[in-house]
């Protein structure tokens, strides 16, 4: 049974000049296995961004169903939305979002907050995560005292603190340098393989897509 399937999903958007349905996603089907690593690619304004979103639960469809796990998201309310997301879908973003206040252990701990009761050995756990990425030296420092691929290094363990089932990553190296980006692809299909989590990541580069297991490529709204 695939871990996600969207059966002919569609969104627009309402154009705020003239008040026109603007289609972005036109019927797409996707389905997506446990322990798959999935590259989105297209265009800027292709749709790639609102494509994560749904998968992710933060944004609804318009039409079409999403199942998670065989389970239909549609007749869910926001709060057990937000419930599937907090225990099940971690998120990288290209900015990594850290709280300048909070140390690293803080900062990766976060997302334990949003679980009914946080599991015991979640700083076990995310002493662990930060160990293997190179960064348990770093526990008790604040962001501002980290390289952006640090700070990057961090938000890839955050995301991966609640044990999700799903990590959907938004041009998650699009920050940083050549170099630091290829270095941080390589760690993030690293803890992917270890994890056995399911990655999608959307991404401009076609280099980095092509590493994934599977390239999916947008163009006007539909898969290609």
């Amino acid at each position: 049974m695939p871990l996600i399937q969207l059966t002919n999903v569609s969104k627009s958007y309402t154009d705020p000049g003239s008040g026109a349905q603007v289609p972005v996603l036109r019927g797409i089907n996707l389905s997506i296995d446990a322990g798959e690593s999935v590259a989105i690619v297209g265009p800027s304004g292709c749709g790639k961004s609102t494509l994560l979103n749904i998968l992710g639960t933060l944004d609804l469809p318009d039409s079409g169903d999403i199942l998670f796990d065989g389970d239909s998201l549609a007749s869910l309310t926001a709060q057990q939305l937000a419930a599937v997301r907090s225990q099940n879908i971690g998120f990288i973003f290209q900015l990594h979002h850290l709280m300048p206040q909070c140390s690293v252990v803080e900062n990766v701990l976060l997302p334990t907050l949003a679980l009914k009761s946080a599991p015991a050995d979640a700083l076990q756990r995310a002493e662990s995560l930060l160990e293997q990425v190179g960064l348990k030296d770093r526990m008790n420092w604040k962001p501002a005292q980290l390289s952006g691929g640090e700070r990057q290094r961090v938000a890839f363990v955050r995301a991966l603190i609640n044990q999700p089932r799903l990590i959907l990553a938004d041009e998650p190296t699009g920050a940083l340098d050549e170099n630091s980006a290829e270095a941080l692809t390589d760690l993030l299909l690293q803890l992917q393989k270890s994890s056995g989590v399911t990655l999608i990541m959307v991404t401009h580069h076609r280099a980095q897509a092509d590493r994934m297991g599977r390239v999916l490529t947008i163009h006007e709204g539909t898969l290609q």
